[in-house]
Protein backbone atom coordinates (compact mmCIF):
# COMPACT_ATOMS: atom_id res chain seq x y z
CA UNK A 1 0.00 0.00 0.00
CA UNK A 2 2.27 2.76 -1.26
CA UNK A 3 -0.37 5.40 -0.54
CA UNK A 4 -0.92 4.30 3.06
CA UNK A 5 -0.49 7.13 5.58
CA UNK A 6 1.49 4.89 7.95
CA UNK A 7 4.09 2.14 8.05
CA UNK A 8 4.36 -0.61 10.66
CA UNK A 9 7.82 -2.01 11.32
CA UNK A 10 8.61 -5.02 13.44
CA UNK A 11 6.00 -7.16 15.14
CA UNK A 12 3.72 -5.39 17.65
CA UNK A 13 3.48 -7.55 20.75
CA UNK A 14 1.39 -7.62 23.88
CA UNK A 15 3.54 -6.16 26.66
CA UNK A 16 6.17 -4.84 24.26
CA UNK A 17 7.31 -1.35 23.31
CA UNK A 18 5.67 0.59 20.48
CA UNK A 19 7.40 3.56 18.86
CA UNK A 20 4.96 6.09 17.40
CA UNK A 21 6.45 8.74 15.09
CA UNK A 22 3.82 11.03 13.58
CA UNK A 23 6.31 13.04 11.49
CA UNK A 24 8.66 10.33 10.22
CA UNK A 25 8.23 11.05 6.49
CA UNK A 26 8.47 13.92 4.04
CA UNK A 27 6.50 12.07 1.35
CA UNK A 28 4.01 14.06 -0.73
CA UNK A 29 1.61 11.56 -2.33
CA UNK A 30 0.43 11.64 -5.92
CA UNK A 31 -2.30 14.15 -6.60
CA UNK A 32 -1.08 16.70 -4.04
CA UNK A 33 0.88 19.82 -4.96
CA UNK A 34 1.90 21.86 -1.94
CA UNK A 35 3.19 24.68 -4.14
CA UNK A 36 6.53 24.95 -2.32
CA UNK A 37 10.19 24.63 -3.24
CA UNK A 38 11.25 20.96 -3.11
CA UNK A 39 14.15 21.84 -0.81
CA UNK A 40 11.68 22.69 1.96
CA UNK A 41 10.69 19.03 2.15
CA UNK A 42 14.08 18.29 3.69
CA UNK A 43 13.61 20.83 6.46
CA UNK A 44 11.99 20.50 9.86
CA UNK A 45 8.73 22.03 8.68
CA UNK A 46 8.14 18.92 6.56
CA UNK A 47 9.64 16.09 8.62
CA UNK A 48 11.12 15.28 12.02
CA UNK A 49 14.70 14.90 10.83
CA UNK A 50 16.39 11.65 11.89
CA UNK A 51 13.39 10.08 13.59
CA UNK A 52 12.70 7.42 10.96
CA UNK A 53 16.27 6.14 11.18
CA UNK A 54 16.09 5.82 14.96
CA UNK A 55 12.70 4.10 14.87
CA UNK A 56 13.71 1.70 12.11
CA UNK A 57 16.74 0.56 14.10
CA UNK A 58 14.76 0.17 17.30
CA UNK A 59 12.10 -1.88 15.54
CA UNK A 60 14.74 -4.47 14.64
CA UNK A 61 15.01 -5.40 18.32
CA UNK A 62 12.83 -8.15 19.85
CA UNK A 63 9.71 -6.83 21.53
CA UNK A 64 9.87 -3.45 19.78
CA UNK A 65 7.69 -2.29 16.89
CA UNK A 66 7.20 1.07 15.22
CA UNK A 67 4.15 2.86 13.81
CA UNK A 68 5.41 5.61 11.52
CA UNK A 69 3.63 8.42 9.73
CA UNK A 70 4.13 7.98 5.99
CA UNK A 71 3.30 11.43 4.63
CA UNK A 72 4.80 14.83 5.33
CA UNK A 73 3.38 16.86 8.17
CA UNK A 74 2.77 19.55 5.53
CA UNK A 75 0.31 17.20 3.84
CA UNK A 76 -1.39 16.25 7.10
CA UNK A 77 -0.09 16.75 10.63
CA UNK A 78 -1.21 13.68 12.53
CA UNK A 79 -0.24 15.21 15.88
CA UNK A 80 -3.05 17.75 15.80
CA UNK A 81 -6.66 17.63 16.88
CA UNK A 82 -9.06 17.01 14.02
CA UNK A 83 -10.31 20.60 13.91
CA UNK A 84 -6.99 22.33 14.67
CA UNK A 85 -5.95 24.98 12.12
CA UNK A 86 -2.48 23.47 11.77
CA UNK A 87 -3.68 20.01 10.79
CA UNK A 88 -3.35 21.01 7.13
CA UNK A 89 -1.09 24.05 7.51
CA UNK A 90 -1.36 26.99 5.15
CA UNK A 91 1.95 28.31 6.54
CA UNK A 92 4.82 26.88 8.58
CA UNK A 93 7.74 28.71 10.18
CA UNK A 94 7.33 31.68 7.87
CA UNK A 95 6.80 29.67 4.68
CA UNK A 96 3.45 29.82 2.88
CA UNK A 97 1.98 26.48 1.77
CA UNK A 98 -0.33 27.64 -1.05
CA UNK A 99 -1.38 24.13 -2.04
CA UNK A 100 -3.08 23.75 1.35
CA UNK A 101 -5.56 26.58 0.79
CA UNK A 102 -8.39 24.06 0.43
CA UNK A 103 -12.13 24.41 0.29
CA UNK A 104 -14.18 22.35 2.72
CA UNK A 105 -14.66 19.42 0.33
CA UNK A 106 -10.95 19.15 -0.42
CA UNK A 107 -10.09 19.56 3.26
CA UNK A 108 -12.37 16.69 4.26
CA UNK A 109 -11.02 14.56 1.42
CA UNK A 110 -7.47 15.08 2.74
CA UNK A 111 -8.57 14.02 6.24
CA UNK A 112 -10.40 10.97 4.93
CA UNK A 113 -7.41 9.94 2.84
CA UNK A 114 -4.74 10.34 5.54
CA UNK A 115 -5.77 11.53 9.01
CA UNK A 116 -8.62 9.14 9.80
CA UNK A 117 -6.94 5.98 8.41
CA UNK A 118 -3.78 6.81 10.37
CA UNK A 119 -5.53 7.17 13.71
CA UNK A 120 -7.94 4.31 13.06
CA UNK A 121 -5.02 1.98 12.32
CA UNK A 122 -3.09 3.10 15.40
CA UNK A 123 -6.15 2.57 17.62
CA UNK A 124 -6.67 -0.92 16.18
CA UNK A 125 -3.02 -1.86 16.65
CA UNK A 126 -3.06 -0.74 20.29
CA UNK A 127 -6.22 -2.75 20.95
CA UNK A 128 -4.90 -5.87 19.23
CA UNK A 129 -1.41 -5.84 20.79
CA UNK A 130 -1.43 -3.56 23.86
CA UNK A 131 2.15 -2.45 24.56
CA UNK A 132 3.56 -1.96 28.02
CA UNK A 133 5.08 1.35 26.90
CA UNK A 134 4.39 3.75 24.01
CA UNK A 135 7.28 5.98 22.96
CA UNK A 136 6.15 9.05 21.03
CA UNK A 137 9.27 9.97 19.04
CA UNK A 138 9.95 13.41 17.58
CA UNK A 139 12.91 15.71 16.93
CA UNK A 140 13.46 19.44 17.34
CA UNK A 141 15.69 22.07 15.75
CA UNK A 142 18.80 23.35 17.60
CA UNK A 143 17.32 26.84 17.15
CA UNK A 144 14.38 28.46 15.42
CA UNK A 145 15.06 30.49 12.26
CA UNK A 146 13.04 33.33 13.77
CA UNK A 147 15.32 33.34 16.85
CA UNK A 148 18.76 32.08 15.70
CA UNK A 149 20.50 33.49 18.77
CA UNK A 150 18.30 31.52 21.16
CA UNK A 151 19.81 28.06 21.14
CA UNK A 152 18.12 24.95 22.47
CA UNK A 153 20.88 23.28 24.51
CA UNK A 154 19.09 20.08 25.46
CA UNK A 155 20.18 16.89 23.73
CA UNK A 156 16.66 15.60 24.23
CA UNK A 157 13.40 16.71 25.77
CA UNK A 158 10.86 14.59 27.61
CA UNK A 159 7.22 15.55 27.08
CA UNK A 160 4.07 14.40 28.81
CA UNK A 161 0.63 15.67 29.76
CA UNK A 162 -1.05 14.38 32.92
CA UNK A 163 0.47 10.89 32.94
CA UNK A 164 4.13 11.23 33.90
CA UNK A 165 4.77 7.63 35.01
CA UNK A 166 7.28 6.86 32.27
CA UNK A 167 8.66 10.39 32.02
CA UNK A 168 9.76 10.40 35.66
CA UNK A 169 11.62 7.15 35.10
CA UNK A 170 13.35 7.98 31.84
CA UNK A 171 14.67 11.43 32.78
CA UNK A 172 17.15 10.22 35.43
CA UNK A 173 18.18 7.27 33.26
CA UNK A 174 19.16 9.57 30.40
CA UNK A 175 20.77 12.08 32.74
CA UNK A 176 22.94 9.33 34.22
CA UNK A 177 24.38 8.76 30.73
CA UNK A 178 25.46 12.38 30.41
CA UNK A 179 22.50 13.45 28.29
CA UNK A 180 21.29 16.99 28.88
CA UNK A 181 17.57 16.29 29.25
CA UNK A 182 14.91 18.97 29.12
CA UNK A 183 11.84 18.30 31.24
CA UNK A 184 8.93 19.65 29.13
CA UNK A 185 11.46 21.27 26.77
CA UNK A 186 11.76 22.77 24.19
CA UNK A 187 7.99 23.13 24.57
CA UNK A 188 5.30 21.80 26.82
CA UNK A 189 3.91 18.34 26.29
CA UNK A 190 0.61 19.64 27.59
CA UNK A 191 0.18 21.60 24.36
CA UNK A 192 1.32 19.51 21.41
CA UNK A 193 0.44 15.94 22.32
CA UNK A 194 -2.73 15.26 20.34
CA UNK A 195 -1.77 11.71 19.33
CA UNK A 196 -0.77 10.67 22.84
CA UNK A 197 -3.76 12.43 24.38
CA UNK A 198 -6.03 10.41 22.13
CA UNK A 199 -4.37 7.00 22.17
CA UNK A 200 -2.52 6.92 25.50
CA UNK A 201 -3.80 9.43 28.07
CA UNK A 202 -7.47 8.81 27.36
CA UNK A 203 -6.95 5.03 27.52
CA UNK A 204 -4.68 4.90 30.55
CA UNK A 205 -1.75 3.56 28.54
CA UNK A 206 1.75 4.37 29.78
CA UNK A 207 3.74 6.51 27.35
CA UNK A 208 6.56 8.99 27.11
CA UNK A 209 7.26 11.70 24.56
CA UNK A 210 10.90 11.84 23.50
CA UNK A 211 12.14 14.79 21.43
CA UNK A 212 15.73 14.45 20.20
CA UNK A 213 17.66 17.48 18.98
CA UNK A 214 18.04 17.05 15.25
CA UNK A 215 21.81 17.48 15.05
CA UNK A 216 22.09 14.46 17.36
CA UNK A 217 20.41 12.18 14.80
CA UNK A 218 21.06 13.89 11.47
CA UNK A 219 23.28 11.05 10.23
CA UNK A 220 23.29 7.27 10.47
CA UNK A 221 25.93 7.20 13.20
CA UNK A 222 23.87 9.43 15.48
CA UNK A 223 20.71 7.48 14.73
CA UNK A 224 22.44 4.23 15.67
CA UNK A 225 23.69 5.69 18.96
CA UNK A 226 20.28 6.99 19.94
CA UNK A 227 18.48 3.83 18.84
CA UNK A 228 20.69 1.74 21.10
CA UNK A 229 20.34 4.21 23.95
CA UNK A 230 16.57 4.50 23.74
CA UNK A 231 16.12 0.76 23.38
CA UNK A 232 18.11 0.21 26.56
CA UNK A 233 16.52 2.91 28.72
CA UNK A 234 12.99 2.23 27.46
CA UNK A 235 13.40 -1.43 28.35
CA UNK A 236 14.42 -0.37 31.85
CA UNK A 237 11.35 1.87 32.09
CA UNK A 238 9.07 -0.91 30.84
CA UNK A 239 10.44 -3.35 33.42
CA UNK A 240 9.58 -0.95 36.24
CA UNK A 241 6.11 -0.32 34.80
CA UNK A 242 5.35 -4.03 34.42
Amino acid sequence: MTDAPYRILGTPRFGGILIVADHASNRVPDGIDLGIEPALLNQHIAIDIGVAGVAERMAQQPGVAAFLGNVSRLVCDFNREEHAPGLIPIASDGHAIPGNALDREAHMARLNRFYHPYHDALAALLDEAPPLLIVSLHSFTPSLPAHPDEGRPWHAGILYNEDDRAARLIIPLLSAEGIFVGDQQPYSGKLLKATMNRHAESEGRAYVGVEIRQDQIADEAGQAVWAERLHRVCNSVAIVLA
